[in-house]
């Protein structure tokens, strides 16, 4: 019996491996560029064992969207801080993830630009869901204008995000103390 736990670990462990590649190798290449055969091959897997998991490519580029969603927003979910540092800090746990899970993160941030259209409605579900809570958190802690404060913050992690891409340092310092 111990065995066959340990064999649903390695798989966990094997999907998330898969989860990993794909992140990379989509924020790195595009959803078109990327094929399923290449993620196999970064994971040392048969291409047949990554549609174990995930059925379509796209499946696969939706579930690496969900992890980072899911990421995000336990970041922001996270913070605890008074209001008025309240944006401040999930700007920061939003660079921290940036650092840590860069290329689920970018993909995150650039995927409203992926023509598909069952992953722009899912896209746009989960940008949605994100404004939804940032705000939420915002008009929970007495920030004035929620909805707008809530959009400049995402907007700000588009910004944010496009700087790491194009190598612009620049775009990624937002804060007026940074660029001393």
């Amino acid at each position: 019996m111990a065995r066959h736990k340990d064999l649903d670990l390695g798989s966990l462990n094997r999907k998330d491996q898969i989860l990993d590649a794909a992140a990379t190798l989509f924020a790195n290449n595009g959803f078109y560029k990327t094929t399923t055969a290449m993620v196999a091959a970064e994971v040392g897997v048969t291409q047949p064992y990554v549609f174990h998991f995930f059925k379509t490519k796209e499946e696969l580029y939706l579930a690496v969207l969900e992890r980072a969603v899911g990421r995000l927003i336990e970041a922001f979910r996270a913070v605890e801080a008074p209001p008025e540092k309240l944006i401040e800090r999930m700007g920061k746990a939003f660079n921290v993830l940036m650092e840590t899970h860069r290329d689920e993160i970018l993909l995150c941030m650039h995927s409203f630009a992926t023509p598909e259209p069952d992953v722009r409605t899912y896209v746009r579900g989960k940008f949605e869901t994100i404004h939804g809570f940032v705000s939420r958190r915002f008009e929970s802690a007495g920030i004035p204008n929620p909805d707008l404060q809530a959009t400049l913050f995402i907007g700000c992690g588009m910004v944010i995000s496009m700087g790491e891409v194009l190598e612009l340092p620049q775009l990624k310092m937002l804060d007026p103390d940074e660029r001393d």
